[in-house]
């Protein structure tokens, strides 16, 4: 099983995570920022169980964030 780590205080909120994976991704409407949907936190940081098959697509967002700011394990 892969995780997906979002360090979310140092979001810019650009939305590239949710225009490519809006299935597990919505953008805040309090602060503009990314939020992991169902992700368990701890202190602005987000971790959510993927599938396999959610696993190429959840790098490939990854990659696209501009401040590198999601993790795929």
């Amino acid at each position: 099983m892969h995780k997906i780590i979002h360090y979310r205080n140092k979001c810019i909120g650009c939305g590239v995570c949710y225009e490519q994976q809006p299935e597990l991704w919505r953008m805040s409407k309090k602060d503009g920022k990314a939020t992991l949907i169902k992700g368990i936190g701890k202190k602005d940081v987000f971790v959510l169980s993927i599938s396999n098959d959610a696993v190429h697509r959840s790098q490939e967002v990854a990659v696209a964030c501009p401040v590198r700011i999601i993790k795929i394990t």
